[in-house]
């Protein structure tokens, strides 16, 4: 059973899913944002658990690049990936994607510990929403390769 990886806060929703091509050596924390109002505010914060060799390969977007202001940083056994962003810009209604790619030790990772949170502004309501992430391979025999 995928655990309950989606939130809602009024006009947003988000959802926290490892992407279908993370691999044994490396994974991509896809975060979706879905909101009905335009947004005045953003910060998106991915925290990976340093689960041995974590390190950060990249990030990315859906929305404009120079519409955010991106930060990586090893925090508390973490790799934080920070969105914020930028004053005066503005996130449309839409579905909207943020994504960390990074290495990891060799083998089946558990995203079990890996959370987000996500804080966003509509006119004067501030929002808030967040989780976890739902392995797209949950088989339930605790992983290892089907051969």
């Amino acid at each position: 059973e995928r655990p309950p990886a989606a939130t809602q806060d009024g006009p947003l929703w988000s959802d926290g899913s490892v992407d279908p091509h993370s691999n044994d050596f490396w994974a991509q924390s896809n975060i979706t944002l879905k909101t009905r109002e335009q947004l005045t505010d953003l910060t998106v914060q991915l925290r990976v658990a340093q689960t041995g060799g974590v390190s950060d390969t990249g990030a990315w977007r859906s929305l404009p690049e120079h519409d955010f202001t991106l930060t990586v940083a090893e925090q508390d056994g973490f790799l934080v990936y920070t969105w914020t962003l930028k004053e005066g810009r503005t996130v449309p209604a839409g579905e909207w994607v943020f994504a960390g790619q990074f290495d990891h030790d060799r083998g089946g990772r558990d995203a079990g510990a890996d959370r987000y949170t996500v804080t966003a502004a509509a006119g004067a309501e501030r929002l808030s929403v967040g989780g976890g992430f739902a392995a797209v391979d949950d088989d339930g025999d605790g992983g290892g390769d089907d051969s």
